[in-house]
Order: C-alpha cells, then sequence, then structure tokens
C-alpha cells in the first residue's frame, strides 16, 4: 500500500483524476488505472461508497512504476484490492511538502508541449506542482455537457508568477455555483492535461495546466 495525502480529485473523461502526495518522502503520486488514460472509475476509488476528499489520508494499493504516456513522472499502475481511508489534515499542515519553483509547471504559459516533456529527463518530467496563491480570483466562462458551469481560476503568486487556467476539481466548482469566492490565501495543485489540440491549433501537442485541486489555508494541525 502507498499513502498518499490527496491533493486532486478532479474530472477526467467523466471519471476521475486522483493526485496526493506521498507523506513520507513528500513525492507527488497519480495513481493510474488501465483505461485508455488511466482514469479512475468510482468502483475503483470509493472509500465506503464516499469520494476522496482533499486533505484526506488514503492508502492505495499501487505497483513500483505506471504508464507514464511519454510525458509524465508521477503514474503509478493500481493493483488490485480496497482503497483505505486512514485520516485527514489540515491544510497548514501542506506547507512543508510547498516549494517555490521558477514557473508553475515549467513555463509562463498555459499549456507545455509534449516535445518539451519528451525532451527532459524523465525524473524531470513534473506535471503536477503545489502553488501557494496569495490572489486567486475565479470567472464563470461557460456551461458543462454534464451539468453546472465551468470556470476559470487566475492565480498570483508571492514572487508573481502568473496562471489562468480551467477549474476542474468538482468539489471547488460546485461551491462556486452556489455562490461562494474565495477570500483566503490558497494551495492550489495544478495538472497537466493529456495532449489536446483545439481547432486550427498549429505547433506541438500541448498539454493545458489545470486547476485540480484548491485548498483554502487554515492555522491548525489535525492530524
Amino acid at each position: 500500500m502507498t499513502r498518499i495525502i490527496c491533493l486532486a480529485n478532479s474530472w477526467k473523461h467523466g471519471d476521475r483524476c486522483i493526485a496526493g502526495i506521498n507523506e513520507v518522502n513528500g513525492n507527488w503520486v497519480r495513481p493510474i488505472s488501465d483505461l485508455r488514460d488511466g482514469q479512475i472509475p468510482k468502483e475503483m476509488r470509493h472509500i465506503n461508497r464516499l469520494e476522496p476528499a482533499l486533505l484526506d489520508v488514503i492508502d492505495i494499493p499501487l505497483a513500483k512504476t505506471g504508464p507514464d504516456f511519454g510525458f509524465e513522472c508521477e503514474n503509478l499502475s493500481i493493483l488490485p484490492g480496497k482503497w483505505q481511508h486512514v485520516g485527514k489534515v489540515s491544510s497548514s499542515f501542506l506547507l512543508k511538502y510547498f516549494r517555490d519553483q521558477a514557473y508553475i509547471l515549467h513555463n509562463d504559459l498555459r499549456f507545455v508541449t509534449v516535445n518539451y516533456m519528451q525532451s527532459l529527463p524523465r525524473e524531470n518530467r513534473q506535471s503536477l506542482q503545489l502553488i501557494k496563491a496569495v490572489k486567486f480570483t475565479v470567472k464563470m466562462v461557460s456551461q458543462r455537457f454534464e451539468g453546472g458551469n465551468k470556470w476559470e481560476g487566475s492565480i498570483v503568486t508571492a514572487y508573481n508568477q502568473k496562471l489562468t487556467a480551467t477549474i476542474t476539481d468538482p468539489v471547488f466548482t460546485r461551491r462556486l455555483d452556489l455562490g461562494y469566492r474565495p477570500e483566503k490565501a490558497c494551495l492550489i495543485t495544478v495538472s497537466l492535461s493529456m495532449p489536446w489540440r483545439p481547432d486550427g491549433w498549429e505547433g506541438d501537442d500541448p498539454c493545458w495546466k489545470l486547476i485540480a485541486g484548491v485548498i483554502e489555508l487554515e492555522e491548525d494541525i489535525i492530524y
């Protein structure tokens, strides 16, 4: 079993993408199913019929390797067995895993190309990052086919790094639909999508930066 702090449970092809940090070594982990793009169906991810929530500490049966789709380094294949909920942490507990980097996922654009990722050593093909946003604003951009609205978030860090990206955190977008707006500093999981070329796209295949999990910072450690 591999123990992670869940930092993303986001939409992926009608199912979900789960990701988190291994609390022992601080490495990112993205469990991958044997479906085409590795998305995780509910019968695999549910724990006592409940979705893994952000800040949950969960044990997942994982292999030591997994398909990287040619550009990701965090993926581990899911093995047979039940997922287990073993605890929960506060948002402030996560601060020890936060590391400032020069960019939000490799550059100051909204995407990273597959060719660029493949030019890096495998261990540097980072497709998940924990960002501390000192300012985080949201905007509704359209309606989703599955109901609810599609939202974008704009991140500003203490070092004036900026990113505007689609929000794929279902729980957070539901709160936005109900009128909630973030007011505190946030820890945000930014993830790269699978390659997707918009109509008329020219150039290398882009992987789009997504806001996959949003956690407002609190004070007390509860785990």
